[in-house]
């Protein structure tokens, strides 16, 4: 059963807030609450000044009278309109330059967490997080938190001035005002975890969008395309629903305000004319209390839209806080060891991992990979390889034993010191949208061109890149998708070794290439992986016959280990390996 999210903004959530959002720019929100100040209390002095048009200037034929007042609520047109343009210019702009910093808030902390986070979640959904959650915040810096403090100081200040002119007809506007509070604080409260709720909607919604953008070629593939028409339209249907619910809920309270508030007007103009026809009030004090009546009840029915943006603010922020309190790959206490330029030396030490409790992927595992020396793992898909690789990159820590590097527990090293000296290669051969050049210099953008041209020759880039018109200024579309699946292999081999680390690790990296571009890596690799630590996995078994060790990983253990030579002779599970694929 899924918990109730409370309908008020938790007490962690507001002071969240109140220190890292207000506080911070108190000085810019209190210069906005002294502009809101003198712009309320300039639009005060309209509906003052009327009554001494028509009691005095008007009654009295005074033309000098009328001169001064008129002069008077033209210059206090001029501060209104004058502060309001300051009010925007400042706050608003704030507003946004504060939306763009949280978002790139988010954005790091989001890309420093670790790699299971990501497996457990759509990167469409962290799109929303980044870009959707935070937008809320632009209504506690923007003019909708100095607006309802002038809107209160207005409200204040007319209701005493309402008093002054008649008491009697201010109390009677006191009851719809009283009845109009309570809808409101009710509408508010079933408001917030509506506005919760769209935000993980949205999520879902713009995830599955992504995936399935990114996915059109297994869409169209399989004619799946009506398929995801009707999942959008299911999300997009569900994220209606929502916004239905809370445009009932302001209906509610707006339609509440026309009736109680039309209601009062009435009343009042039943009372008030009665006492000008008895000579009670004079025509003047009559005209000032509807105007400032206006002055009371137009900040309040505008407070209540003010309410339901910072009711949306603090939604967002209550999912933007949850995500900044994940915790990120950095922040484990135990990395304390700053590691200076590596040897190499890698070894397991009775490892074992599972992703879960019920299954370990990995048991017991040792082996000894000196520096310089290639290690290759093999076995069936599933049996291991990946995540003895993904605990070499430090993407995961061991459940027990120890990965040391250079005889250093790498579960205490610090990342960036460890990461600064590792290249990787991964199965899903990932490119970024732009040049070929750009995805090479990825890792080290400050590499020089003979460098870059190194590299690109060491992993025979330059093979297909002279038969393109622009060469490695060839943009290559999301994810590579205008190169060959060889082609994008070979730049993410080249990527890896311009980066020149100690460590280098091939997940299946030969797994996407034609013959030709094969026998291109399989000529280099020696040259390519000399004097690098490096852990080689593939299933095409002739691209690791010169590694100096070869594990046979099944179901989680080494079952095998020695030279290719060494386990051909035993004949035992790399023998029928190697036999079953050299008949294919």
């Amino acid at each position: 059963m899924i918990k109730k999210k409370s309908s008020k903004p938790s007490l962690t959530t507001v002071r969240y807030a109140l220190r890292t959002i207000v506080w911070p720019r108190r000085k810019l929100i209190f210069l906005g609450l002294v502009l809101i100040v003198l712009n309320r209390l300039a639009g005060l002095v309209l509906p003052g000044s009327s009554k001494y048009v028509i009691d005095n200037a008007i009654s009295d034929g005074d033309l000098s009278l009328l001169r001064l007042i008129l002069l008077i609520v033209a210059s206090a047109i001029l501060v209104q309109a004058t502060t309001s343009f300051f009010l925007t210019r400042l706050l608003s702009v704030e507003a946004q330059h504060l939306i763009s910093l949280l978002r790139a808030k988010v954005q790091k902390h989001i890309i420093q967490l670790p790699v299971s986070y990501f497996d457990n979640t759509k990167s469409g959904e962290l799109v929303s997080r980044i870009m959707t959650d935070v937008e809320g915040v632009r209504n506690l810096v923007g003019t909708g938190l100095v607006q309802l403090v002038g809107g209160t100081l207005t409200a204040v200040v007319a209701f005493f001035l309402l008093i002054r002119i008649n008491a009697l007809m201010t109390l009677y506007v006191l009851v719809p005002l009283a009845a109009f509070g309570v809808v409101s604080v009710k509408a508010f409260g079933y408001i917030r975890p509506v506005f919760r709720e769209r935000g993980r909607i949205n999520a879902e919604v713009t995830g599955r969008l992504t995936e399935s953008l990114g996915g059109i070629r297994v869409i169209k593939g399989f004619n799946a395309e009506a398929h995801e028409v009707r999942v959008f339209e299911q999300g997009v249907e569900r994220l209606f629903q929502n916004v239905k619910k809370s445009l009932t809920a302001t209906s509610l309270v707006t339609s509440a305000a026309s009736l109680l508030l039309g209601l009062a007007a009435v009343a009042i103009m039943g009372i008030g004319g009665s006492m000008i026809m008895e000579g009670k009030m004079t025509l003047g004090d009559f005209f000032a209390f509807t105007l400032y009546l206006g002055f009371l009840i137009a900040p309040i029915v505008q407070m209540s839209n003010i309410g339901s943006q910072m009711t949306e603010a603090f939604a967002g922020l209550d999912r933007t806080e949850e995500i900044l309190n994940t915790a990120q790959e950095h922040d484990d206490d135990q990395r304390t060891i700053v590691l200076q330029e590596l040897t190499g030396d890698l070894s397991f030490e009775n490892v074992s991992f599972s992703y879960d409790q019920d299954t370990e992927v990995l048991i017991d595992i040792s082996f000894q990979a000196p520096a310089g020396t290639v290690t290759a793992l093999v076995g069936s898909s599933g049996s291991g390889k990946t995540t003895i690789a993904g605990l070499t990159a430090s993407f995961m820590k061991p459940g027990s034993g120890v990965v040391r590097i250079d005889g250093q527990d790498l579960s205490r090293a610090t990342l960036d010191s460890y990461r600064s000296q590792l290249g990787v290669v991964l199965q899903d051969d990932f490119l970024f949208d732009g040049t070929i050049r750009e995805n090479i210099l990825f890792g080290r953008p400050e590499a020089s061109q003979e460098e870059m041209e190194e590299a690109v020759k060491a992993a025979h880039v330059k093979e297909f890149t002279d038969r393109l018109a622009d060469g490695v200024e060839t943009l290559i579309g999301e994810r590579g998708v205008k190169l060959s699946g060889g082609q994008r292999q070979r730049v993410s081999i080249a990527r890896a070794l311009l980066a020149n680390p100690r460590i280098l690790i091939l997940d299946e990296a030969t797994s996407n290439l034609d013959t030709e571009s094969e026998s291109y890596i399989q000529e280099s690799l020696k040259t390519l992986m000399k004097g690098r630590t490096t852990l080689v996995i593939a299933h095409r078994l002739s691209t690791i016959r010169q590694a100096h060790q070869i594990l046979v990983i099944e179901e989680g253990r080494i079952v095998e280990r020695g030279t290719h030579d060494e386990l051909i002779q035993k004949e035992g599970r790399y023998h029928q390996l190697y036999t079953y694929q050299a008949r294919i």
